[in-house]
């Protein structure tokens, strides 16, 4: 049998039982799996398997060479091989030590099935962000950052000359433009591209939960902090971190992160021990910190700390000579994904060309990834032709008031003219949206970036009813996944 196209995981596990216990929730999983019971298996049957293995389960003591010792030894020839450590000793200690070393996460026997699940994918959705970067290192290239245009050549030479540097590198840019992704190949080009690379959202979590995540906690140093933490700070020692929305960090929090930058030490909360380490700093906002410094919500000296090297990622719509080269990288990675393989047609090419692109390369993707689901090119491009129409359409509402306001008492308040034209252009945008998907709601309430649910509302509000004849719609394509999606939003 052919092991072609295979997604393997390598487990180095030397209890039988618990081998057993992998091997079955690994398969009911849909990957195939090979085993060793000691650390210089492991890294033989590594160097020899004949199908691409694509993550590693590494019990932490083995016999002949421990997990650890395996686990630096794949480092240094696999840097981007996501490896999960095992361990029935879920102490700090342990933990900390394996991730310095280099593991992708960390898991506790026994290993519930659901936590198995979710860690691989978190794994392989990680390395997935790197654009499948091949698994021994490598220094980025081309691909992990695509772009012909002379902004993003600009960008690509700059970050090739601070990659290796330990300089704070600022990233600019609107959301969705591949910040991240840059600031992974920063990394990936640096000397501690071997070692941790961890992203924290400032603006996706409260103030003090920010803090705990980068700095940790002593126990008792709160209410339901039962044992100490270790934050991200701790855990990258030597590694990069990527402080993502940097803009949105509270004030207070602010001052701290500046004295780690200056001294590179710090207090987990609630503790008195300091902590020195060894960490680059990449931050990332779609924010513009200048003005943010002059309302006085972002702090002029952590600015200057971080904007040693600021780089600028241009909108998607400022370079559309890459969207359509953009594009095909994008759907040559959906594709290897999910099996299915797809071309761009001319007409979607142009649309792709001539779309305002709000969700920039984000948005892209996820237009690329419908095309391998749904094989169907002119979907995309009717879509894309009816999101562009109805942004045209809240441009008009002015012209939906009236030009000349009844008389004296029956005159009709301003606020309820506002409401009027807002009911108008909803109800223009709504049956725009219609027309262009023949009427399936599901995939109109998709164009208008709406829940399907709200979509039902607002058409019972606005007194849009069905078409008549609506419900049989003739299918434009012989592809199954289509006519069933076309069935089920009628």
């Amino acid at each position: 049998m052919s092991t072609e196209g295979v997604k393997t995981i390598l487990v180095g596990e030397d209890e039988l039982e618990v081998l057993c216990y992998f091997d079955m929730a690994l398969r009911s999983l849909g990957y195939n799996v090979e085993t060793a019971q000691d650390g210089d298996e492991l890294l033989a049957c590594l160097r020899s398997s004949r199908s691409e293995v694509i993550a590693v389960l590494l019990d932490v003591f083995m016999p002949k060479r421990d997990g650890l010792e395996t686990l630096r030894e794949i480092r240094k020839f696999y840097p981007a091989m996501p490896v999960i450590v095992v361990s029935g000793v879920a102490s700090s200690q342990n933990i900390v030590t394996a991730i310095k070393n280099g593991a992708t996460d960390f898991l506790c026997k026994p290993v519930p099935h659901e936590d198995l699940d979710r860690a691989l994918r978190t794994a392989l959705e990680t390395r997935s962000a790197l654009g499948n970067a091949p698994m021994r290192l490598n220094s980025g290239g081309p691909d992990a950052f695509v772009g012909r245009s002379p902004r993003m050549k600009e960008i690509q030479e700059i970050a090739s000359q601070v990659g290796w540097s330990e300089a704070p590198v600022l990233i600019q840019g609107e959301t969705g433009t591949g910040k991240e992704v840059l600031a992974r190949q920063l990394h990936a080009e640096s000397p501690r591209a071997e070692k941790l690379f961890l992203k924290v959202n400032c603006a996706a979590l409260p103030s003090e939960l920010v803090e705990s995540e980068l700095f940790g906690y002593e126990r008792g140093a709160f209410t339901g902090a039962v044992q100490k933490k270790i934050g991200m700070f701790e855990m990258a020692d030597g590694g990069t971190i990527l402080l993502d929305e940097i803009g949105d960090m509270d004030h207070r929090l602010q001052a701290k992160l500046l004295q780690v930058l200056q001294d590179h030490e710090f207090r987990r909360i609630g503790g008195k021990e300091i902590v020195k380490v060894d960490v680059r700093v990449i931050a990332a906002t779609h924010r513009d910190l200048e003005k943010s410094i002059l309302e006085q919500k972002f702090r002029e000296d952590l600015y200057y700390r971080l904007s040693v090297v600021t780089l600028h990622v241009p909108a998607l719509r400022d370079r559309s000579e890459d969207i359509v080269p953009l594009a095909e990288f994008l759907l040559a990675k959906c594709s290897s994904n999910t099996g299915y393989p797809c071309a761009l047609g001319a007409e979607l090419k142009r649309a792709l060309t001539e779309y305002h692109w709000p969700g920039n390369v984000r948005e892209l993707e996820n237009y690329m990834r419908k095309l391998t689901i749904m094989g169907d090119g002119n979907l995309i491009v009717r879509e894309l032709h009816a999101r562009s129409r109805a942004s045209v359409i809240a441009p008009e509402v002015p012209a939906e008031l009236p030009a000349d306001p009844p008389d004296s008492e029956e005159q009709v308040p301003i606020l309820e003219q506002v409401t009027n034209a807002k009911h108008q252009a909803e109800k223009k945008a709504i049956l725009s949206a219609l027309a262009s998907t023949h009427w399936n709601r599901k995939h109109a309430a998709t164009l208008l970036n709406i829940d399907y649910k709200a979509l039902l509302y607002k058409m019972r509000k606005l007194g849009i009813h069905e078409r008549p004849g609506s419900i049989s719609v003739k299918p434009e394509t012989a592809n199954p996944v289509i006519a069933r999606a076309q069935a089920s939003g009628n």
